[in-house]
């Protein structure tokens, strides 16, 4: 085999290692969005239940507050 064809085939397998480390890549940059995008929501949503939950203890305080101020 000549030196030109065993270049040739060399560079060959070295696209061919290219081709899958890009495929590869792409698959884990997809899987990395899907999971940041999951992590968004969940994180949105405790968010809320932590506001919701505030909102909660803060107006029990105003009725305990109300309450004391009347007993007084």
């Amino acid at each position: 085999m000549s030196a030109h064809l065993e270049s040739l085939l060399a560079l060959g397998d070295r696209v061919d290692r290219l081709l899958d480390l890009c495929r590869t890549l792409q698959e884990e940059n997809r899987s990395l969005r899907h999971s940041q995008e999951q992590l968004s929501i969940e994180r949105a949503q405790l968010i809320s239940r932590n506001e919701q939950a505030r909102a909660r203890v803060e107006a029990m305080i105003l009725r305990l507050k109300s309450l004391e101020h009347n007993h007084a």
